[in-house]
């Protein structure tokens, strides 16, 4: 049977939708009394797993899972080996740089070396800083970053802006945009390729679905 990987969070009311539009309803994991982590679709067509956000793509790529739904962020942080196929075009956010309001630096190249960094997204963090040829320390945290410049433990920031609400009432100021995310779907690449439990049926569907 095939199974979807669907994340819980901010990604999880919209993924369920999509999957909505092409026949297959999960939306029981919307149920805040439910405590099932993996459902059937009524129809018995396919089934869903919900895990969270950063686990789908480790769940797709070891085959736990035929087909799964993750955020660009997640996909650059964790590389895994996947098939990537294709935008979902929602979930939209941006992996931005951010200080203090009263800091003096507006970019992440005006940094000073060996700037202190907090972040949840340590690979992009320090991919990023190597780009540009710029020494700092990282602190990984993956709790409330924002709260690490508050403190001083941190220069800035390297983290998910939405709205940026949450940077300003915490004082903090958006400098610098490293790219933009939106949710992707994944494939486990052999069971794409072999179209195991039909899976081109299905993406074609979501890609029907997504066409203007």
């Amino acid at each position: 049977m095939l199974t979807f990987a669907i994340p819980k969070g901010s990604l999880l009311a919209d993924s369920i939708r999509l999957l909505q539009t092409i026949g297959l309803d999960f939306s029981a994991f919307l149920d805040e009394s439910n405590r099932l982590l993996q459902i059937t679709d009524p129809q018995g067509r396919a089934k869903a797993m919900l895990v969270r956000a950063q686990d789908v793509p480790v769940y797709v790529e070891y085959g736990e899972a035929h087909l799964g739904i993750a955020g660009e962020d997640v996909l650059r942080e964790k590389i895994p080996k996947v098939a990537r196929l294709l935008d979902l075009q929602f979930g939209h956010c941006r992996m931005s740089i951010a200080v203090p309001q009263s800091s003096p630096y507006r970019s992440g190249l005006s940094l000073p070396p060996h700037s202190r960094i907090a972040s949840k997204s340590v690979r992009i963090t320090q991919e990023y800083f190597a780009s540009i040829d710029l020494p700092v320390e990282i602190i990984p945290l993956y709790g409330s970053v924002e709260l690490a410049p508050i403190t001083g433990m941190a220069d800035a920031i390297v983290d998910l802006v939405s709205t940026g609400r949450t940077l300003r009432e915490n004082g903090l100021l958006e400098i610098e945009v490293l790219f933009h995310s939106t949710a992707r779907l994944i494939a486990h690449t052999l069971s794409y390729r072999l179209d195991r439990e039909n899976i081109s049926a299905y993406v074609e569907k979501i890609r029907e679905v997504l066409s203007p």
